[in-house]
């Protein structure tokens, strides 16, 4: 009878382990997974009690879900067994395939440990096979159906018809745990998916957040921003500028695009911008206007990297300091400028001088290097030589001066070169060394110097006593701006005080020097008219030479006692004047 009736159970069991494992596929979360697993167990399975034991992040096992016993389900879901309980518990008993059965007669030596299990009662078996309260049988779960990767264990009690299961029970038992890991597993998965997703929309709103916040700064920003493209053909190039930058340098948003910064700088700021585009950190420096005028800024970059790729944007914020500029172009022009004048003061005019002259003199002859140079088309001028010297001793600096035709006033053309080559280690000096040309006009050997033409008025106090302070000042005034007029544009008009004048012009021959101080006295001569009334100057000139090896007071003492010479040597009436 009994094995007639074999194949209807099996299809029975069949039937309810499929809608057992249908079930597993409708859960929407990974709670409801489990806790589905655990009914399945009681409603397709026989069994009057299903316990789904998950293991954690720290590899313990919880009980996630319970079926058959509300008062099981209260006293241990939520609990945590140690890994190694378990893994001992999967280790002990019999074998029946993936189950593990663990009978009374050895499962007493499980009840103190920490895995979460509950306590029945009943009489011994009356027959082999019979189920005892206290026999245990677990069906782990691996990961992908069969795998080393434990994902929790099924524990099951009281079989219904109260006989352990056999070969087909234990056969269908392992098979719905099985499914049951595939289950939970993709249950898993889209959990993770789905935190993932929520972690994503969060970032993404967290992001367009951010982007409308940097939107809104940089767009209304009340200075200038901009981002400027970093590498590759477009280096520097301007993506994208703000509202206050473009009126500050009065173009439009598409018209800065077609620019980068270094279009726009003065050309003498380039290589601040450059250095400044490449580390980052802060300058100031000049941005052309579209009307052609410059006008003074604070650039302030931060270059955006890319982790994968290195830098790629530089967000470059520009403020306006025109007006601050200003202000301290006006300070240091009050502190080296005449006040009454305009003119350069005597510390500018020290400063200026200084920059010429270094602490070592120079005897002239010509070299081998000379006449190579002559030879082949070269240096023009003299060249100078001191065998051992190094080209670098006594260097008090250059100010490098700006050339032009003629020579020029604080650096230019005059005095000698030393064009030292680097031939046995010496290296090469470029310092403009100043020689002083032969005084005597008669004999001039072509050298040209720098003239030191020091300018005493003759007559000034007296119009000062006469007439007041104002007329005086009114007399220097228009003295410097005849000054001024008789010279070149490069060369230096000083106010050393008083009715003391300094001018330094560079690249003149002693014929030269002389020349100009005669033009400057006849152009200091004429009246001077002042309130109505014609006053008259004259003016006295001495004429020294800057030289290396002079300090600047040599220099100028230099001139100084020549034109007290030269005002002693002509007579009264021609320095009379009133």
């Amino acid at each position: 009878m009994e094995t007639e009736s074999e194949p209807y159970v099996r299809l029975a069991t069949l039937r309810q382990l499929h809608e057992a494992v249908a079930e597993l596929n409708t859960a929407r979360s990974l709670a409801d997974t489990l806790q589905t697993v655990a009914d399945g167990v009681v409603t397709g399975l026989g069994y009057e009690l299903a316990c789904v034991n998950v293991v954690q992040a720290d590899g313990d096992l919880v009980v996630a879900a319970f079926a058959g016993s509300t008062a099981a389900e209260a006293l241990i879901t939520g609990r945590v067994g140690s890994r190694a309980s378990w893994e001992r518990r999967l280790l002990m008993g019999e074998s029946w395939g993936e189950l593990r059965f663990i009978p009374h007669t050895e499962g007493w030596v499980l009840l103190e440990d920490d895995v979460p299990q509950w306590y029945t009662e009943g009489p011994d078996p009356r027959f082999e096979d019979e189920w005892h309260p206290q026999d245990r049988l677990y069906a782990p779960m691996y990961a992908s159906g069969g795998g080393s990767e434990l994902l929790g264990v099924i524990s099951v009690d009281r079989p219904r018809g109260g006989r352990r299961p056999g070969p087909w029970g234990q056969e269908a038992l392992q098979m719905y745990a099985s499914q049951a890991a595939i289950a939970i597993s993709n249950a898993r998965l889209r959990a993770n998916m789905q935190r993932a997703l929520v972690r994503l929309e969060r970032e993404q709103q967290a992001l367009r957040a951010s982007e409308e916040s940097f939107r809104q700064a940089f767009e209304y920003a009340p200075s200038g921003m901009a981002i400027a493209e970093m590498g590759g053909d477009q280096h520097g190039r301007l993506l994208r500028t703000n509202d206050a930058l473009c009126r500050l340098l009065g173009r439009p948003a598409s018209a800065m695009r077609r620019h980068s910064f270094s279009d726009l700088v003065h050309p003498e700021d380039i290589g601040t911008l450059l250095r400044t585009s490449a580390e980052g950190g802060r300058a100031e420096l000049r941005l052309l206007r579209r009307d052609g005028t410059y006008v003074w800024a604070s650039l302030r970059n931060s270059v955006v990297a890319d982790t994968a790729d290195g830098p790629r944007f530089l967000l470059t914020h520009v403020e306006d300091i025109e007006e601050r500029k200003s202000r301290e172009l006006q300070l240091a022009h009050r502190a080296s400028h005449d006040s009454l004048t305009g003119l350069p003061n005597s510390a500018e005019l020290r400063s200026r001088l200084s920059a010429r002259l270094c602490s070592r003199p120079h005897a002239m002859r010509e070299t081998a290097v000379e006449a190579l140079d002559a030879a082949y088309g070269g240096y023009e001028g003299t060249v100078l030589y001191e065998p051992g010297y190094d080209a670098y001793d006594g260097y008090d600096g250059y100010d490098q001066y700006e050339e032009r035709g003629g020579g020029q006033g604080g650096g230019g053309q005059g005095g000698a070169r030393s064009v030292v080559p680097a031939v046995g280690g010496v290296p090469l000096d470029h310092h403009v060394h100043m020689v002083a040309p032969n005084d005597d006009p008669e004999a001039d050997d072509g050298t040209k110097g720098l003239a030191v033409l020091f300018c005493d008025l003759d007559g000034f106090k007296s119009i000062n006593d006469r007439f007041g302070h104002n007329t005086g000042d009114a007399v220097l005034i228009e003295v410097a701006r005849r000054l001024t007029t008789g010279v070149r544009d490069g060369d230096t008009v000083a106010r050393l005080g008083g009715d003391e004048f300094v001018v330094l012009a560079d690249g003149l021959g002693s014929a030269d020097a002389a020349d100009l101080a005669v033009r400057l006295r006849n152009a200091i001569i004429p009246p001077i008219r002042v309130d109505g009334r014609a006053v008259r100057v004259g003016a006295s000139f001495g004429i020294s030479w800057a030289s290396c090896g002079m300090s600047v007071e040599e220099v100028l003492q230099s001139a100084d006692q020549r034109m007290y010479i030269e005002k002693r040597s002509r007579s009264k009436v021609h320095r009379r004047a009133g």
